[in-house]
């Protein structure tokens, strides 16, 4: 469809939200699941409960604007949802860095439904649909609430993964410190001179 008024523009991007949402209310159990953090995997419950409220708020956005719910395919969100879900697949992390990487992907979607929700709501305030920013609004909310509670998260997270790294990395400077060892020792036994 092409937009040839705001009206109409907001009405498209509601219906691309809609999608959006109901593309995450399948994919937040994965996020879940994936989760070995059990902090993290309770977020992502929540916010399940909360992304179901969020489609009935836009129900109720496009009742109150006497339109049908439809939602139109919202190509974004599909394609952050398979880059997420690349993730999960990935057997090659420690548990702590596909926490942080799933992290990131999540708020790569906190990030695009708060832009999202964000211009809904813009329209919606200067379209005079007073019912709809506040219903808008309260999504926005809850999105940035989202986002916020990932950063805090990822802020402990992200510290247990590094120091995995840390630990690796001990281990191979303790590896190579020992290897310098016996190759030194090596050096030293062959200079020795045979007695007369």
């Amino acid at each position: 469809m092409k937009a040839h008024s705001l009206k109409e523009l907001f009405i498209e991007e509601l219906r691309d939200l809609y999608d959006a949402e109901n593309q995450l209310t399948k994919a937040l159990p994965k996020m879940a699941e994936g989760s070995s953090s059990p902090e993290l995997r309770e977020a992502f419950e929540e916010h399940l409960e909360q992304t179901r409220n969020h489609v009935s708020r836009l129900e109720k956005v496009f009742a109150g604007l006497g339109e049908k719910p439809k939602a139109e395919k919202c190509k974004g969100m599909e394609g952050l949802i398979k880059e997420g879900s690349e993730l999960l697949k990935e057997d090659d992390f420690d548990s702590e860095v596909k926490d942080a990487a799933i992290i990131g992907a999540a708020q790569k979607v906190e990030h695009y439904e708060i832009a999202g929700y964000g211009t809904v709501r813009t329209f919606a305030e200067l379209l005079g649909e007073d019912e709809a920013v506040s219903l808008l609004e309260e999504t926005l909310e809850e999105e940035k609430e989202t986002d916020q509670k990932l950063t805090e998260l990822a802020d402990q997270i992200n510290v247990e993964a590094s120091e995995g790294e840390d630990a690796e990395s001990e281990d191979i400077e303790g590896e190579e410190l020992e290897a310098d060892q016996q190759t030194a020792k090596r050096g030293r036994t062959s200079r020795k001179r045979p007695a007369a």
